[in-house]
C-alpha cells in the first residue's frame, strides 16, 4: 500500500496517504549523504555492505542481509519463516510496508493447539514438529520488494548467502547456545540434528559449518525466482517434512505453498511529541502497541525526569501494561477479524488510558479499553516467542529498509528442509480458540496469520524528513525494545547506538521485569515501593538502528548484546 508524504498529519491516523511535508520540499536537501547497514551479524552486515558497493539499493542490501542471516544464524531467521517490511522511497517520499507473515495451512483447524483433556497443550509440546509450522513468506516477500525498489539483477543479492553456505561460516556463540539448549529435543529431530552436529557431537564455537543443501536451492531460487521455493520439489520437501514430522505431524499440501501472497499493507502513523512514527499495521501488533504506549506517555514530562528517574519507569511500565492488555484483546488478522485500529492510536482514547495512571501507586490490574469501532471480543494471553532478527539498509537516494525477520523459536519447529529451518509461527496463535463463549481474535484459522510483535519502525521530523530508523528481535519484548528506544533518543537525547544499548523494562505477564546487568537494577526498590511486582531477568535483547545526524548523514547502531554491526558507506 503506498503512500506519499504531503499535508499535514492528524494527530494519530492510518496512514493513506500518509501526510508529512510535501516532498518537494525535501527535493532541496540531500536525502543522505551516505549509505549504512546494521545486522544481528557481521557477516550479514558485510553482505549488505556489498551489494551497496556494487550499486544496489536498500532493497537489494536488506533482501541479501536476510539471506545471509539464513546461512550464519539459522536459529533465528530465514526463507523458511516470515517477517514484516518497512520501506520509505528517498526520491518520491512514499512510506510503503509488505506483509510476508507466515499463515496457516488450510488444514489448521481453531483447536490445532488443544489437547485430548479440553486443555490448552503446554508450548514445549506444541512447539516441535508439525503443528506449529506455517506457510513461509520471508521470500516472496522479497521477490515482491525486489519487484518494487530493487536496482541489482536478482540473482546478484544471494551470492554472499551461497557463498557463505558453500565455502562455510564459523559458528557463532549465540548459535552455539541455542544447539545446546536443544540438544535433547533434536533426540526426535535425526534430520536437523545431521546439519548442525559433527560426527554425532554438538559443535564448538568457532568451527566452521556448511550448508550445501541450502547453498543448492539459493543458486536454484536465484535462478528461477521464488517459484523455485514455493512449487515443484521443494514445495514437496516442505509439505513433507510437516506432514511426516517425528513429533505432531499434521498435514501440510503442496497447494498452501503456492498459493502463498504477501499483503501489502497501510502503515500505521501517529505524533509523539514533534515526530512523527510509522510502524506496521496488523497482523503486526507492533505499529498499533508501540503508538499506543508513546500516547498514553506523552503527556508526562519524560526529558524534565530523565532516565534515572523512577517516575519514568513507573509510567512507561504502566502505559505498557495498558497497550499490552488492548493487544491481546483487540488485534489479529485484519482479513479474519474486526481490527479497531483508528480508535486504538486515537488521541482522545490514548488520553483517557493514559488517565488511569497513577503516579503514585501501580494499577496492578490492566483490563482492556474500549476503543471506538470495537466489537465483543475476549483476550488470551501470547505464546513466547525468541527467534527473530532484524536488519536496517539506508542507500544514498535516501532509500530505507527496515526489515524484521522471523523463524519464532530458536531453530523454529525444528523441521528442516533442503537446508532451510521452518518456522513455529503457529504457536504466535492464541491455544485457546474461546473464551467465555466467544472467539478469540489470534485464534487457529486456516489461511490466517499469527499476530506478531515484530516492530519495523521509521520515524520522520516535522518537515517530513526520516530521521531515526529502528526494530528489534526478542519475541514479546520487541513492542518494547523499540517504544524505549524512541523515548531514550527522543525524550533523552541519546543516540540511536545508546537508546538500544539503554536497559529494558519488561511486563512478562505477571509483573514488570527489569535487564540484569544494567542501570534499570536500581528501579528495582523505588518501584516495588510503588506497588509493582518487580523482578531482575537477563534478557535476549537484539536491537538494530540507524540516525539520520543534522549534517545529513546516517549512522547505524547494532544492539552491543549482540555480535552485530553497522558498517558505513
Amino acid at each position: 500500500m503506498t503512500s506519499r508524504l504531503t499535508g499535514l498529519l492528524a494527530p494519530f491516523a492510518l496512514i493513506a496517504p500518509l501526510a508529512l511535508a510535501p516532498v518537494t520540499a525535501l527535493a532541496r536537501e540531500p536525502v543522505a549523504l551516505n549509505a549504512t547497514v546494521s545486522a544481528a551479524d557481521p557477516r550479514a552486515a558485510a553482505a549488505g555492505q556489498e551489494i551497496l558497493r556494487k550499486g544496489g539499493r536498500a532493497t537489494d542490501a536488506a533482501i541479501a542481509m536476510m539471506l545471509a542471516l539464513n546461512v550464519v544464524e539459522p536459529h533465528n531467521s530465514g526463507i523458511g519463516g516470515g517477517g514484516f517490511l518497512m520501506h520509505h522511497d528517498g526520491a518520491s517520499g512514499v512510506l510503503e510496508s509488505i506483509d510476508g507473515r507466515e499463515t496457516a495451512p488450510a488444514a489448521a483447524r481453531p483447536d490445532r493447539f488443544m489437547g485430548p483433556d479440553g486443555k490448552p497443550l503446554p508450548f514445549v509440546q506444541a512447539w516441535p514438529g508439525g503443528y506449529s509450522v506455517g506457510v513461509p513468506g520471508n521470500l516472496r516477500m522479497a521477490w515482491e520488494a525486489h519487484k518494487k525498489w530493487g536496482k541489482l539483477p536478482w540473482a546478484d543479492l544471494f551470492q554472499p548467502a551461497i557463498r557463505l553456505a558453500d565455502d562455510g561460516f564459523q559458528l557463532g556463540e549465540r548459535t552455539a547456545t541455542a544447539l545446546k539448549a536443544l540438544q535433547n529435543i533434536w533426540a526426535d529431530f535425526p534430520e536437523i540434528r545431521s546439519y548442525y552436529w559433527i560426527d554425532g557431537q554438538l559443535p564448538a564455537v568457532g568451527t566452521t559449518l556448511k550448508n550445501p543443501p541450502l547453498a543448492a536451492l539459493f543458486k536454484r531460487i536465484a535462478a528461477e525466482g521464488p517459484d523455485a521455493f514455493y512449487l515443484g520439489e521443494n514445495a514437496q520437501a516442505i509439505a513433507k517434512a510437516v506432514t511426516n514430522a517425528p513429533r505432531n505431524p499434521v498435514p501440510m499440501t503442496t497447494d498452501d505453498l503456492a498459493n502463498y501472497q504477501v499483503k501489502d499493507r497501510k502503515p500505521v502513523c501517529g505524533h509523539y511529541r514533534t515526530y512523527t512514527v510509522c510502524g506496521m499495521g496488523p497482523a503486526s501488533a507492533g505499529g498499533v502497541t508501540v503508538l499506543q504506549v508513546l500516547g498514553m506517555v506523552e503527556r508526562f514530562p519524560l526529558a524534565q525526569w530523565g532516565k534515572d528517574d523512577p517516575r519514568s519507569w513507573h509510567v512507561i511500565g504502566e502505559a505498557m501494561q495498558l497497550a499490552y492488555a488492548d493487544r491481546d484483546t483487540w488485534l489479529g488478522d485484519p482479513e479474519f477479524v474486526h481490527v479497531p485500529i483508528a480508535g486504538l492510536i486515537d488521541p482522545a482514547y490514548l488520553k483517557q488510558r493514559s488517565g488511569e495512571i497513577r503516579l503514585n501507586k501501580a494499577l496492578n490490574s490492566y483490563k482492556p479499553g474500549l476503543p471506538a469501532g470495537a466489537q465483543p471480543r475476549t483476550s488470551a494471553l501470547p505464546q513466547p516467542e525468541s527467534g527473530t532478527s532484524h536488519f536496517v539498509a539506508v542507500d544514498r537516494n535516501g532509500d530505507i529498509a527496515a526489515w524484521t525477520s522471523t523463524i519464532e523459536s530458536f531453530f523454529g519447529s525444528q523441521l528442516v528442509a533442503n537446508g532451510v529451518v521452518l518456522n513455529n509461527e503457529l504457536t504466535d496463535f492464541s491455544f485457546t480458540p474461546e473464551k467465555n463463549g466467544a472467539p478469540v481474535a489470534n485464534r487457529v484459522e486456516p489461511g490466517k496469520r499469527p499476530l506478531s510483535s515484530m516492530s519495523p519502525t521509521i520515524v520522520y521530523d516535522d518537515k517530513g524528513m526520516p530521521i531515526f530508523t529502528v526494530g528489534a528481535a526478542g519475541g514479546k519484548t520487541i513492542i518494547m525494545q523499540v517504544a524505549k528506544a524512541l523515548i531514550a533518543h527522543f525524550d533523552w537525547g541519546l543516540s540511536a547506538q545508546d537508546s538500544i544499548a539503554l536497559g529494558l523494562e519488561f511486563f512478562n505477564g505477571d509483573g514488570l521485569v527489569l535487564e540484569q546487568g544494567t542501570s534499570l537494577e536500581a528501579m528495582k526498590a523505588p518501584l516495588e515501593k510503588l506497588g509493582h511486582h518487580v523482578t531482575i531477568s537477563r534478557l535476549g535483547l537484539k536491537a538494530n538502528a540507524a540516525e539520520r545526524t543534522a549534517d545529513g548523514h546516517w549512522i547505524g547502531a547494532a544492539d552491543p548484546r549482540s555480535p552485530g554491526v553497522s558498517l558505513q558507506e
